[in-house]
């Protein structure tokens, strides 16, 4: 097979000098990138990036919801099997932290069979790989890409948009082509380095669609003093929220680690979806019920936010900018609070009441049905 070589920097996109010189991963019938070559196969470099970008960012726009964000360990087997009975809105099977360095390859394996046998309904199925530059992710990709059935891929420790744009090549390059557009990027964000390159990591390629706060990586690598207020973690999570919603991304907040601990789990849900976030991560399932059922909208915010958007579209027609509902004066940064509730309680699937626009009075709110 012969490769024409591109002139780019392999180091720029985490690959060392130790990777290149290793073998070629063994193959099968499927096709793999080599160590040594493994920029030169991108077939991204042969393609209009334009017409990537834009087809891929029309699959961005169909929102998938990660209320929870729920990691399952790769290399067991009983927790593997059990996943698919659970109900988060997105499946997480890591190779990461939770898997063994002796497991990794086994691992990876366990990984593609739930993958390719997995049923989960409207969950969506990830796969958290080793990060850019441990010399593990180039297994992890040629392996996990193949599936179609797989849908996203979490980067752990993402310091820059290099790590992103690596992943995102190796889609093009090894993923069926079929399968292609709709893998998804989410961007664990776990350092100081991290938290400085944030508008870089948000801008970094168009498969980018969340990121994710890592608290515990985050707080060894500043040397923070972790305390049950969660006050030393203030600005980093305000961080992740404006960015994520300065760029059109969701944003998924830390790990719940006493994971027993209900109360806790509530005021962290609480907490969180107050700053913002659209997400929390998960470790156990009997967190899941409970995160999705805290990050889903009120149900009076969005009756309020259909009257808001009803009223909307009648004044719209009208030539009226500004307008009341229940007694409140209504413009377009209230709209748009209105149409973000709608698309989450539509996405979390849940009931949207409905209003008739062409009954008001003189300004005042819509009336239901």
């Amino acid at each position: 097979m012969t490769i024409a070589l591109k002139s780019f920097s392999l180091l720029a996109y985490g690959v060392k000098p130790q990777m290149l010189a290793s073998k070629a991963i063994a193959t099968t019938s499927r096709p793999v990138v080599f160590r040594s070559s493994v920029f030169a196969a991108v077939r991204l470099l042969n393609t209009s990036s334009t017409e990537i970008k834009n087809g891929i960012s029309t699959k961005l726009s169909e929102n998938r919801p990660r209320r929870a964000l729920f990691y399952v360990p790769g290399s067991d087997e009983r927790k593997l099997h059990k996943s698919i009975s659970v109900a988060a809105d997105c499946i997480v099977y890591d190779l990461e932290d939770s898997v063994a360095a002796s497991k990794k390859g086994s691992a990876r394996q366990m990984i593609m069979d739930a993958l390719e046998a997995s049923e989960h309904g409207k969950a969506e199925k990830a796969v958290r790989i080793n990060a850019v530059g441990s010399g593990l992710e180039l297994d992890d990709l040629n392996v996990v890409l193949h599936t179609k059935r797989l849908q996203a891929i979490v980067i752990p420790k993402v310091q820059s948009a290099k790590d992103i744009q690596f992943v995102s090549r190796m889609i093009d390059s090894v993923a069926p082509e079929s399968n292609r557009a709709n893998i998804r990027l989410i961007a664990s964000v776990e350092s100081a380095m991290g938290i400085m390159n944030l508008k870089e990591i948000a801008t970094a390629d168009p498969r980018l669609d969340a990121l994710i706060f890592a608290a515990e990586d985050y707080c060894a690598d500043l040397g923070l003093v972790r305390t049950p207020s969660r006050l030393e973690m203030l600005f980093a999570r305000q961080q992740i929220v404006t960015t994520a919603s300065a760029f059109g991304l969701q944003s998924i907040d830390l790990v719940c680690v006493d994971y027993q601990n209900m109360d806790i789990l509530k005021e962290e849900c609480r907490e969180g979806r107050e700053f913002g976030f659209t997400g929390k991560q998960a470790i156990h399932p009997g967190q899941i019920d409970t995160i999705q059922e805290y990050f889903l909208p009120d149900p009076k915010d969005v009756e309020r936010a259909v009257k808001i958007m009803d009223g909307f579209e009648l004044y719209s027609k009208k030539g009226v900018g500004a307008f009341v509902v229940d007694g409140k004066m209504i413009d377009m940064p209230v709209i748009k609070w209105a149409q973000k509730v709608v698309a989450k309680a539509k996405a979390g699937g849940m009931e949207i009441p409905e209003l008739d626009a062409q009954n008001t009075n003189d300004g005042k709110s819509t009336k239901t049905k």
